[in-house]
């Protein structure tokens, strides 16, 4: 047995079903940003111990009695994503339909929280920020078609049968931005592949008996030299949350506890479009446009009781309505020319519009059930973003890939938002302002991919990166500029002697700039406000933090398509951004407000241990079954912080992922699962406040039935266990020391689905 299988065992590391449905459409290449660090996949293997066409006298040869004639096979099919992932110079790792298909699932966050070191903050079931390594907050790049995602814009709002494929790239590479950090997660949406047949999913989930059903339909066609896809996806859903906060606040005059109790329901409705369509010059040029429109609407009711000993009870019971509704329309577009020299010239182009619209009414009632005040918000908030740029490609010498290119992108942003009680007194200074702001970031990159010799691979690029943000506000304008360069450094060494085995280093720079919500924005005002429930407003002298990164990885490839990995990582940062909450006088007397800084360094290393295999293949006569995990072990530590719990905010300690696909040999049903851990941890996120998680487990089950080749269905459980999300703060400060603990309710949900292809 191979001596690798222990060591899977051990490290509770596995693997993703390996077994592709024949009845999948194959996949289009993806945009050309996306086709980076994958040149030697593109060259055919040279073909051994094949018989000369013709003898030298024209004669064919003969053959020998004992030999059998040999076929050769030329496939022009598209490599397959594990292949892409060998191949790549730089690390990256490709996740098809198989993957976005397996467990069901409703939303992008579910796919990802399983994949090798993803994780996915927030409670289950309710979507959060997307991590990789643990950090979040900007460290991780989220790219839609190789773009960055517009502002405000959240994954959980595209639907999963809207995506081709989800890419990982644990390392930044000078094609992109290099706002990456932790690294860069590249949705790419449905594309143009040679579709024959309409795609059609409808599925119904429940939640606690609320009905959450769903529509997706992707119609393929061809009009002379033009192809097009049409994608289009309608959701219904409706949930219920539960949360209770309980709070213990020691100061000077004395001691207080808190008991609060919200209960919030809420109905929301989704529309997503992402149509391709691709047109093929007669010189060979190809034009492709691919929009993406989203809209969604939600209204909610929030029902919140207080109980309350020691000091005044502000209320006593509060009930809220609130509405919103977000708009996106974003194009990406693609004009490719090929030269007669080889070169290669892509200028991608595109803009998007989004306008987010939210209000909220609350009143407040006291203990005797007489009506105290009122609080209404209003919020408009308007983006237009506009963005160009080219690439051009030349191969150079013996094994050299040559690439350059510039990117422009600007944007502008206004805001308005009104808050006021209901004798229409504002509740901040700004309150019915419009704030404005522009953004501009220009850039400039280098890069050449080339082969040292059969086994030693290498990638160079140099990316120079400015933006500069204008603001103003009723205090004045604001003006912040920032510029990075950053070389990256890839290298694959394919280890001799091993057919499949391989090292990968990786040396490189990247950043973080300042989101415009930490620079510059319209203050958020806490109700309830205090030291963990403070105001948020922004700082519009920040600087982006700085980050140095070595990359270490070991890979092993199977027979059967599988893998088994160790990777390990280092990232030094500086100019460390972090939020810092004080008390504050306003204009409303004084207020707990929280806001960013600059304050210092901090250092972050792990391991990140990945397999998937067949487990036929240490075993052949076993079951066929499919293994999948991964496990990931972080450290970080920030200076200027008292340890011994002074990580990077929201870093966990630690996350695995198991997960099985069974197929039975006697009938087309497929059985499988994945259970998803993350321990509690806590975080010292200021000198004066910790921060605590509860442990986060996830059991999610699915079964899947072929009826036909082209008619399947699928039935999945995520979140079965349905654990309770423990969250809790405590702070000292100023004479106060406040303590909370908070535990939301957490469901199951039940999901049937039925694919058809027609």
């Amino acid at each position: 047995m191979s001596k690798f299988l222990p060591v899977a065992t051990l490290a509770f590391v596995g693997a993703t079903s390996l077994q592709a449905h024949a009845d999948e459409p194959i996949a289009a290449p993806s945009d050309p940003a996306s086709q980076k660090a994958s040149k030697p996949a593109d060259k055919p293997a040279p073909a051994k111990n094949l018989a000369p066409a013709t003898s030298k006298d024209g004669e064919k040869p003969a053959v020998a009695p004992h030999e059998k004639p040999q076929n050769v096979v030329i496939d022009g099919s598209r490599q397959s994503d594990m292949d892409q992932r060998r191949m790549s110079t730089a690390a990256k790792m490709i996740y098809g339909r198989e993957e976005l298909d397996r467990n069901g699932d409703s939303t992008i966050g579910e796919i990802l929280k399983r994949l090798p070191g993803v994780t996915v903050g927030g409670r289950p079931g309710r979507g959060g920020d997307i991590r990789m390594r643990g950090m979040g907050n900007g460290y991780t790049q989220i790219l839609l078609n190789g773009e960055r995602a517009p502002r405000g814009f959240s994954m959980d709002s595209l639907s999963p049968d809207q995506v081709e494929r989800i890419e990982i790239i644990r390392g930044p590479v000078a094609e992109y931005s290099t706002q990456a950090i932790a690294g860069t997660i590249n949705i790419v949406l449905r594309e143009d592949y040679k579709q024959k047949t309409t795609d059609i999913r409808i599925s119904e989930s429940l939640e606690q008996g609320r009905s959450a059903p769903n529509l997706s339909v992707t119609y393929p066609g061809e009009v002379g030299n033009l192809s097009y896809a049409l994608t289009a996806s309608v959701s219904k859903n409706r949930q219920h949350d539960d949360v209770t906060t309980d709070t213990n606040e020691t100061n000077a005059q004395g001691n207080m506890l808190q008991h609060q109790h919200d209960l919030t329901s809420r109905e929301s409705r989704g529309l997503q479009l992402t149509p391709r369509f691709n047109y093929r010059f007669e010189n060979g040029d190809t034009l492709s446009f691919q929009p993406l429109v989203t809209n969604s609407r939600s209204d909610s009711r929030v029902s919140s009781k207080l109980d309350q000993i020691g000091e005044i009870q502000e209320y006593a019971q509060a009930n809220s309505v609130g509405h919103s509704e977000t708009t996106f329309l974003r194009g990406f577009g693609n004009w490719q020319h090929k030269f007669d020299d080889n070169g290669k010239l892509n200028v991608k182009f595109g803009g998007g519009v989004g306008k987010i619209e939210g209000n909220s009414l609350r009143s407040e009632y006291g203990t005797d059930g007489a009506f105290l005040k009122s609080i209404s918000d209003d919020a408009t908030t308007r983006d237009t973003t506009v963005n160009t740029g080219a690439k051009y490609t030349k191969p150079l010498g013996d094994g050299h890939t040559l690439a350059a290119g510039l990117d422009v992108e600007t944007g502008r942003r206004n805001e308005t938002k009104v808050t006021v009680d209901d004798k229409g007194v504002p509740q901040f200074a700004d309150s019915g302002d419009n704030l404005t702001a522009s953004t501009r970031r220009l850039a400039a990159f280098v890069q050449d991919e080339f082969d040292i010799n059969e086994q030693l691979s290498a990638y160079a690029g140099l990316r120079w990166e400015g933006i500069r943000t204008r603001s103003s506000i009723s205090t004045g304008p604001i003006d912040n500029s920032s510029s990075v360069w950053s070389p990256v450094l890839h290298g694959v060494w394919r280890i001799p002697g091993e057919k499949k085995d391989q090292i990968r280093l990786s040396l490189t720079h990247a950043y973080r700039a300042p989101s415009l919500n930490d620079l510059i924005a319209v203050p958020s005002i806490s109700l309830l406000n205090g030291p963990t429930k403070p105001d948020r407003t922004g700082n519009p002298f920040l600087k982006p933090e700085l980050s140095k990164g070595v990359d270490l990885a070991y890979e092993h490839y199977l027979t059967n398509a599988g893998i088994m990995s160790a990777n390990f990582f280092v990232r030094d940062i500086s100019d460390l951004i972090r939020r810092t909450t004080v008390l504050t006088d306003t204009v409303t007397g004084p207020r707990w407000v929280s806001s960013p800084i600059n304050i210092g360094h901090a250092i972050t290393k792990g391991i990140e241990l990945e397999a998937k295999f067949q487990l036929q293949e240490f075993l052949p006569e076993g079951p066929a079954i499919d293994v999948r995990s991964n496990y990931s072990r972080f450290w970080s530590s920030v200076d200027g912080i008292q340890g011994p719990n002074n990580r990077l905010d929201q870093q966990p300690k630690e996350t695995a992922n198991f997960g099985l696909d069974y197929r039975l040999a006697k009938m087309p049903l497929t059985l499988g699962g994945n259970f998803n851990w993350t321990p509690a941890y806590a975080i010292q996120s200021t000198e004066t406040q910790l921060n605590s998680t509860g442990v986060k487990r996830q059991v999610d089950l699915y079964a899947l039935w072929k009826f036909t080749p082209t008619t399947q269905l699928r039935i999945a459980a995520n979140n079965l266990q349905a654990n309770d999300y423990l969250t809790g703060s405590y702070v000292t400060t100023g004479g106060i020391n406040h303590v909370d603990n908070t535990v939301a309710k957490t469901y199951t949900t039940w999901t049937i689905r039925l694919e058809m292809k027609i």
